[in-house]
């Protein structure tokens, strides 16, 4: 069952879907976790993507190929990465805020309030006029319908949305623009010379990242390009907010300096480390960059050549193109809360997001996978290159894969066995102390992937490329 889910992903990018075969996976099958999504297979697939991505790379180098292996559960295991760290001997919290969650409304449905970020809590109690309590919340909620309130929230610049079914999705006009779209995109949209991959040792070496994303699926990407010898430079603004936890997770091999794109000088900064990237992954919604010198056009014009990653929550086509969204807010609306509920009840009554972050993670690799079709391309016949995907065609994608039977789901076990997650972890010296955390997933035989530097708290590195690396 992966290596079909794998065999969907590979023609969308223009490879051949035989090219499933030649990966090995073990693990079992789903269900892994209790949810009847096929979490297993999803991030099996797609790491699977990566490591063929990684392969094809290194043949270019070499002449050699490898071979890809994925264990189907240790992949399910990394779609909640974040929840199996450890900071010296205290463990790293991933507590939501309070306020964040999904609440019944007056005309009977549920809404959900996205509330991590307190831009986003801000705007969703402005709109319910009430302080930050979550009985004073949930009492404020049963006064409006579900659908005024989602639009109300989005309107307030908040983030949330109204718990939809599966066939009230399908419905909407924002699911017919998403079905109309590929999974993904890899888009040809400039000239540029013929330009082969630096020297070195690593499938990556020399390759240098950019990295202006936020939260989990693009932070994951650049993560998963400096486990292959990728140099990545993560460029955070002191003024945005951020969960901390979250950099540990997805800050493994990655340098990360402070810019405020809002003044000129750092606006310089940033274009000048542009000249010298390979790659520049962003995660603003559809126009936000536009304009401020930042848009595909913009940057290929600045550094023909240049592999422009862009992700967004709800695709850059129908009503909902330019909405704030999460991976929550994703499951919400196209009702996989819904449906996780009615297989596996969860402690307290209503909608259940699967226990996994599948969408996020599953989308962060894909843009990985994407990023090194390009630089292959680019690598063998010049140009510049477009990667186009955003959560709720990824949210689809997984959808469609199917369900397990239903007490399946439910007899799974919540939580992966000790001795598993003993192997599947590592240690990594961090400026801020010792870190337990899981090690990258896929099994290459030529060149196993590692991070070459440690997470490092934003803002921490100056906003400068190292040397490139050969190593």
């Amino acid at each position: 069952m992966p290596k079909a889910a794998l065999r969907s992903i590979l023609p969308v990018v223009g490879l051949a879907p035989d090219g499933a075969d030649t990966v090995t996976f073990t693990g079992g099958i789903d269900p892994v976790l209790p949810t009847p999504f096929r979490v297993g297979i999803a991030g099996s697939a797609t790491v699977a993507a990566t490591g063929l991505a990684v392969s094809d790379l290194w043949e270019l180098r070499t002449g050699r190929k490898q071979s890809v292996g994925v264990d189907l559960r240790h992949a399910a295991a990394s779609l909640r990465s974040g929840h199996y760290m450890k900071l010296g001997e205290g463990e790293v919290s991933h507590r939501r805020n309070s306020i964040m969650g999904v609440y019944p409304t007056k005309d009977g449905r549920w809404s959900y309030l996205h509330c991590n970020f307190p831009n986003h809590r801000a705007a969703a109690l402005s709109v319910l006029g009430v302080a930050e309590d979550r009985d004073a919340v949930a009492k404020a909620v049963l006064n409006w319908n579900a659908l005024d309130l989602e639009e109300a929230i989005i309107a307030a610049k908040g983030a949330g949305g109204m718990v939809r079914t599966k066939a009230e999705w399908a419905q909407h006009p924002q699911s017919a623009a998403v079905a109309s779209l590929p999974l993904m995109e890899v888009i040809r949209i400039g000239e540029a010379p013929v330009e082969p991959l630096p020297p070195g040792k690593r499938p990556l070496s020399g390759i240098r990242v950019l990295d202006l994303t936020r939260v989990l699926a693009g932070p994951t990407c650049a993560r998963t390009l400096a486990e292959h010898g990728a140099d990545v430079l993560k460029i955070p603004a002191p003024h945005l907010p951020n969960l901390g936890y979250q950099e540990f997770d997805t800050g493994h091999g990655k340098l990360s300096a402070y810019l405020d794109l809002r003044e000129q000088r750092d606006m310089d900064i940033l274009q000048g480390l542009v000249r010298d990237a390979d790659v520049f992954s962003q995660g603003y919604r559809p126009g936000t960059l536009g304009g401020r010198g930042l848009s595909p056009e913009e940057l290929t014009k600045l550094r023909p050549g240049l592999v422009y990653v862009s992700l967004c929550a709800f695709s850059h086509a129908g009503p909902w193109a330019s909405r704030r969204g999460f991976d929550t807010v994703v499951q919400t609306v196209s009702g996989i809360t819904s449906r996780q509920a009615e297989v596996v009840p969860g402690k307290t009554k209503g909608p259940q997001f699967y226990p996994v972050s599948a969408i996020d993670y599953c989308t962060g690799y894909l843009m990985a996978f994407g990023a090194m079709v390009a630089l292959k391309r680019r690598a063998t016949e010049g140009g510049s290159w477009l990667v186009r995907i955003s959560l709720a065609q990824v949210g689809k994608w997984i959808v469609d894969l199917g369900e397990v039977p239903e007490s399946a789901a439910r007899d799974a076990p919540a939580e992966f066995l000790p001795e598993e997650l003993e192997r599947w972890s590592m240690v990594s010296d961090t400026p801020s102390g010792k870190l337990r955390h899981l090690r990258p997933t896929v099994g290459l035989s030529e060149t196993p992937p590692f991070w070459a530097r440690p997470s490092v708290p934003l803002g921490y590195s100056k906003p400068e490329w190292p040397e490139r690396s050969a190593g």
